[in-house]
């Protein structure tokens, strides 16, 4: 098979290159309508999170002969399923649960302990510890949104630092306290996002949700950008009601992360304040990239072409049974 594959970065090509069974051509351009006759020839077409596979993409691709588009991600809002016919879309439903939880404590351990700060002080052979005061994790309360396979292991790190633990899912499965969302808001120190963004999930962290949470409260976001009402959220960090964001994802991300602009003026003036507070922390979608999660990717993604190409199907099929 052929297959195109778009916002390509270096760590991409390191880790398909090493497989067999495909024929790659590596595009940095994101996909999108400007950019789907690029897929002319190709068998099939591979993206990320913050291509474009809407409506009138996903027609240009099967008007091209295109039979499969992958996506070497968990997340697909930004495909527009509904709109494909003859087009199988494939995902990869889980390459690492851990790195993802894992950055997500990270992040919060970092804010909460203002590590950041410290260092940069250090740095600077300035060691005042003015400032710098934090607060314990043990027996704080973390209210987990979205209880899949992230969830789950964000959740048992959340065990070993001795947190109550409190969720919130459409299908809870997993053995914890669920609420509902309205109670975890009200009841939560800590509030970590691991749910997919669809309509009912847009903006779920907005004036009102902030308004009845607790003073203080710390927000984390692993998941997706646009989980979250960003001028919302700055308000309720000026206001004092969050104490911190620690944030891998932005809703606007998607002209900005996995580029580097730092010779330019941003002209994103939410993210700009965002990042001007001091309890905010920002990584630009890092949270995926460790080398377990990137094999995975790789071997998965590929896995997905072949068993289509040989079978007609695949088990990462998101639309198996139209």
């Amino acid at each position: 098979m052929k297959i195109a594959f778009f916002d390509t970065k270096q760590y991409d090509r390191e880790y398909f290159k090493e497989l067999d069974g495909v024929l790659i051509k590596f595009f940095e351009a994101k996909l999108s309508e400007d950019t789907a006759h690029l897929c002319k020839g190709f068998d099939g077409v591979c993206i990320f999170v913050n291509d474009c596979a809407d409506k009138k993409v996903i027609e240009i691709l099967e008007e091209l002969g295109v039979k499969v588009l992958a996506l070497r991600c968990a997340g697909y809002n930004n495909v527009d399923i509904t709109a494909a016919k003859a087009l199988k879309i494939v995902r990869v439903p889980e390459y690492s649960p851990y790195a993802v939880a894992e950055h997500a404590m990270a992040l919060l351990l970092t804010n909460v302990r203002k590590i950041h700060r410290g260092y940069i002080r250090t740095r600077d052979f300035n060691f005042s510890l003015a400032g710098l005061t934090g607060f314990d994790l043990h027996n704080k309360t973390v209210g987990i949104i979205g209880t899949g396979r992230i969830g789950k292991a964000f959740l048992d790190i959340c065990k070993g630092f001795s947190m109550n633990i409190i969720a919130y899912d459409k299908y809870p499965s997993a053995d914890v306290e669920y609420l509902p969302l309205k109670e975890l808001f009200e009841k939560s120190d800590i509030i970590s996002l691991h749910c997919p963004l669809n309509k009912e999930t847009y903006h779920l962290i907005n004036e009102h949700s902030i308004n009845i949470m607790k003073k203080g409260v710390h927000i984390v976001n692993t998941s997706r950008g646009a989980l979250i009402d960003s001028e919302a959220l700055i308000e309720g960090i000026k206001s004092g009601k969050v104490a911190g964001a620690s944030l891998d994802v932005y809703e606007e991300e998607s002209d900005l992360f996995f580029e580097d602009f730092s010779g330019e003026i941003i002209k994103d003036d939410t993210l700009t304040r965002l990042l001007a507070l001091p309890n905010v922390i920002i990584t630009s979608h890092q949270a995926f990239l460790t080398r377990e999660a990137l094999i995975n990717i790789a071997k998965t993604t590929i896995k997905n072409f072949l068993d289509i190409n040989k079978t007609g199907s695949s088990e990462n099929e998101i639309l198996k049974n139209r």
